[in-house]
């Protein structure tokens, strides 16, 4: 049974007002309940986002063995000492493209992992080689049957595995593999991202030896199973969430005032918007921002962090539809990503895509309202934020995509003023 958003768009007023809490990142948890495998022992998780990604993960470490509890809303008990088989469900494992980085941490601890190419968000071609490439670095044979790959290794033995190009998912998958293998293994080129540095600082306080988490070069020394002996981990607030707050806000909001983020995190977004105009009050963990009159129009590059991230690209798309002039909007991560603007054309936005990769928007133009359709999440809540801004009534079916990385988007919504329910169609 599918459920849809009925959103009464406000008619480009700004009258959105309130506060609206981060919640935990989900590039973090996802991969913090993948760790668990490498524990012996209880792990307690606090600050989980009560979204479908983290359902599906906990779903996958059940049917492996794990014993899952959820203590609270938002806190979780994960055990993995049960767990004997290293094979990845299959069906439960083609939901989300981060369920792969399960097999570092399942090959490091039995020899041996099994897992179906990854599924996850359609924005574009998302090989893993990197991660293959990285294993049989590490001493593993790969087998590819099926659709299905099986990776063998009777030791892991530390070495030198280059990334090119960055790969979050892959620093992460060779990481956690790393921590139990032979020998010291150093990555190069790694990913920078505050989640990768985050996860790290935990794994390290359980036993691990990381170092150079949050630079282009990591060292892990390899060691044994990791204890939690009651440190738990707090899953940090979520950087994209953060910023897409803050876009709705520019767009939308008469004073919004976005709470339990790191605005560091969130830099290249925050520059990027004054420069076009917007008013923002900066502090350490909060972000208060005006609904900008007469935004200006800017050119834009998706890139790794600490550059502007690809995942606030749809969002950022949105808001630049209302700025005046002429904006370049390139994205150089995903060469699929731009797919989306097809329905805010729709929806009287002036998008030119010269390329899968670049697009011209023209603003500002008023937006009408549309029935729409979630590609993927972040597409899904730009679709949302179009429908906000929008003249009309606006509805947007799959929001199981968007229940993917945003809990309660409509519950959280509402207390800011907006008109949104959630239906079933």
């Amino acid at each position: 049974m599918s459920e849809r958003f009925v959103v009464e768009g406000l008619g480009g007023k700004k009258t959105l007002s309130g506060e609206i809490r981060v919640g935990g990142a989900k590039n973090a948890i996802l991969k913090g309940l993948a760790a668990t495998i490498l524990f012996e022992g209880d792990v307690i998780l606090t600050n989980v986002p009560q979204i479908e990604d983290v359902a599906s993960e906990c779903a996958i470490l059940e049917e492996m063995g794990a014993r899952v509890v959820q203590k609270d809303a938002h806190t979780y008990l994960i055990n993995t000492d049960s767990v004997t088989r290293s094979e990845l469900p299959d069906e439960l494992a083609r939901k989300i493209r981060a369920s792969i980085v399960f097999a570092g941490p399942l090959l490091a601890r039995f020899g041996k992992v099994t897992f179906p190419h990854p599924g996850g968000d359609v924005i574009g071609p998302r090989p893993i080689n990197l991660f293959l490439e990285g294993f049989t670095k590490l001493g593993a044979t790969v087998v590819l049957e099926n659709d299905s790959y099986t990776v063998t290794a009777k030791k892991l033995v530390g070495t030198e595995i280059h990334f090119e190009p960055i790969s979050v998912t892959a620093t992460e998958t060779l990481m956690m593999a790393a921590i139990l293998a032979e020998g010291t293994t150093v990555l190069h080129n790694a990913a920078r991202e505050p989640e990768i540095s985050d996860l790290a600082s935990y794994l390290n306080a359980c036993g691990a030896n990381i170092a150079g988490a949050g630079t282009d070069t990591m060292t892990i020394v390899g060691g044994g199973m990791l204890h939690a002996n009651g440190v738990s981990y707090n899953t940090p607030p979520d950087r994209i969430e953060a910023g897409t707050f803050v876009l709705l806000g520019a767009l939308a909001g008469e004073k919004i005032k976005i709470t339990n983020c790191i605005p560091e995190q969130v830099g290249a977004l925050t520059e990027m918007l004054q420069r076009s105009g917007v008013q923002l009050e900066i502090g350490k963990d909060f972000i208060e921002v005006r609904g900008c009159v007469e935004p200006k129009a800017m050119d834009v590059q998706t890139t790794e962090y600490p550059g502007f991230a690809t995942d606030l690209q749809p969002p950022l798309v949105v808001y630049l539809t209302q700025a005046h002039g002429m904006s370049l909007l390139t994205e150089t991560i995903w060469k699929g990503r731009l797919a989306y603007t097809a329905d805010l054309a729709r929806m009287g936005a002036h998008i030119e895509l010269l390329d899968p990769q670049h697009a011209h928007i023209e603003g500002a133009t008023p937006l009408n309202a549309a029935e729409l359709k979630s590609p993927d999440i972040r597409a899904g809540l730009a679709f949302l934020m179009a429908a906000a801004i929008a003249e009309g009534t606006s509805t947007i079916d799959n929001v199981y995509h968007i229940d993917r990385g945003y809990e309660y988007i409509e519950k959280r919504l509402s207390k800011l003023g907006l008109n949104i329910r959630r239906e079933t169609n």
